[in-house]
């Protein structure tokens, strides 16, 4: 039998682990975007202070207790990536992307306690707000 070192073993068994992680990842995402219904609303954030690690550990802080309201399906919380195009706006600090099942989960949302109180306690931190909303074709 070939002995393997247990670095090699561990680097071995995480990139396993990753490609599955990954390949479940897309085959749920593939099956909530093929459903008809589905409601996306993507929210771009710009911090007053975009310099600022502690506004934007805020913002991401009030964004996961948003994540609580129940008729979110799936959520994201991003930051520019470093990909550079003439395509890509890199100016925005954070971005929201939730999938809801339907355009009512989606109003039930904006209506929200947990929403209009998130909205409530962190408004101070941002200077503008960009919401894209799509629905299937």
């Amino acid at each position: 039998m070939h002995k393997v070192s247990r670095r090699k073993f561990v680097h071995q068994t995480t990139k396993t682990a990753f490609a599955a992680v990954i390949t479940a990842g897309t085959i749920v995402n593939t099956q909530a975007m093929s459903d008809n219904s589905t409601f996306i609303h993507h929210v771009y954030f710009w911090l007053n202070n975009p310099e600022s690690k502690e506004d934007f550990e805020q913002l991401v802080a009030g964004l996961k207790k948003l994540s609580a309201v129940k008729t979110i399906k799936t959520f994201y919380i991003g930051r520019p990536a470093d990909t550079n195009r003439d395509v890509i706006d890199r100016s925005y600090s954070v971005s929201w992307l939730l999938l809801f099942d339907n355009k009512a989960d989606h109003d039930s949302y904006q209506t929200d306690p947990i929403h209009l109180k998130f909205v409530d306690e962190c408004k101070h931190l941002w200077k503008k707000v960009v919401v894209y909303d799509t629905v299937n074709v």
